[in-house]
């Protein structure tokens, strides 16, 4: 793979899939493991990635499965997306859809095999009893984390077709933040923060937010802007278009990662 020239295309429509289609995997199955540790831990304190805990709770709040959950919430960002852009794009709309119903499936047969659905491949992930084996999952709900940082890095790279939050935290970070991955990554926390208020409103439950969640909140944007410069390196952020920027925003190939 070359590097970016201007915000052209600098690698194949099959390179581009490829990735895509891995960072999907990898994403999905990092969702997976911050819940699924989350939900095996009693009394529960390790929570899991800020978007994952704030949807799964609305979804929970409102009785929607992970699917619908995932799809639904995920569109209205599409709309939020569109406002902050300036203008409303069928072909972004539609990218994020593409993304979603995947994404919303994998997440769903994930968290089925982590929690023994399919016994006869996986008997799912034990609950956890003893210090060695809370230490795992905290272990593993960190790991997950920073597989949906890297994850965010490839596809965000690859910009073929995006989770309505990654485009999110993208337009923010090279229209607003001037390419800086830890203040965008902050900034796109509000509507999650929000979906969380209204779900504890209904539940009085915060099941789903613990120490993995401010792990993710603290640590995400920064792994996502290392995986930029170590994980495919050459891989440089192609066809950005992210709106009208108000001050001058850093040439992808020259961003701020951190």
């Amino acid at each position: 793979m070359t590097t970016q020239s201007n915000n052209g295309r600098s690698i194949s429509m099959g390179s581009s899939i490829g990735l895509f289609v891995l960072s999907l995997v990898i994403n999905s199955a990092g969702n997976v493991l911050t819940l699924v540790t989350s939900s095996k831990i009693h009394p529960s304190f390790l929570g899991s990635a800020y978007w994952t805990a704030a949807e799964a709770n609305l979804g929970t709040a409102i009785h929607w499965n992970l699917f619908w959950a995932f799809l639904i919430f995920g569109m209205l960002t599409t709309v939020l997306n569109a406002i902050l852009v300036g203008k409303w794009e069928w072909r972004r709309a539609l990218g994020n859809l593409i993304f979603m119903v995947p994404f919303s499936a994998l997440i769903q047969l994930f968290a089925d095999f982590f929690n023994g659905v399919y016994p006869q491949l996986f008997a799912g992930l034990p609950q956890a009893h003893g210090i060695w084996m809370i230490s795992f999952y905290v272990i593993l709900n960190f790991l997950g984390v920073a597989l949906i940082a890297i994850a965010i890095s490839i596809y965000q790279r690859v910009n073929l077709v995006l989770h309505p939050a990654d485009d999110l935290m993208q337009i923010l970070r090279f229209k607003y933040c001037r390419g800086n991955a830890n203040l965008a990554m902050w900034a796109s926390y509000i509507p999650p923060t929000i979906m969380a208020i209204i779900a504890f409103a209904i539940t009085r439950d915060f099941t789903n937010f613990g120490i993995g969640t401010l792990f993710a909140f603290v640590f995400q944007g920064g792994i996502t802007g290392i995986a930029d410069r170590v994980v495919f390196p050459n891989l440089k952020h192609q066809a950005l278009d992210v709106g009208h920027a108000e001050s001058a925003t850093p040439s992808p190939s020259k961003q701020t990662n951190a």
